[in-house]
């Protein structure tokens, strides 16, 4: 029988990877990143762009967090 990890045993093989490298992440950004991405721009007083792909997206999402002092 194969030996598959389990993804949560291994958590940095899950890591997140930079959206450049994604396979989605020319795809237009999801609801939740548009949602959350617009709320960002609202608080930072930035303009918001919905027409974003995922990778861009995230992008924009890691630096707003930094502005405004929502980053983990």
């Amino acid at each position: 029988m194969p030996n598959h990890e389990h993804p949560k045993a291994e958590p940095f093989s899950n890591a997140e990877k930079d959206p450049e490298n994604w396979t989605t992440g020319d795809e237009p950004m999801t609801g939740a990143q548009a949602s959350y991405l617009k709320t960002l721009c609202e608080e930072a007083g930035d303009p918001f762009d919905d027409g974003l792909s995922k990778a861009d997206a995230s992008k924009r999402i890691d630096a707003l967090q930094e502005k405004t002092g929502r980053g983990a």
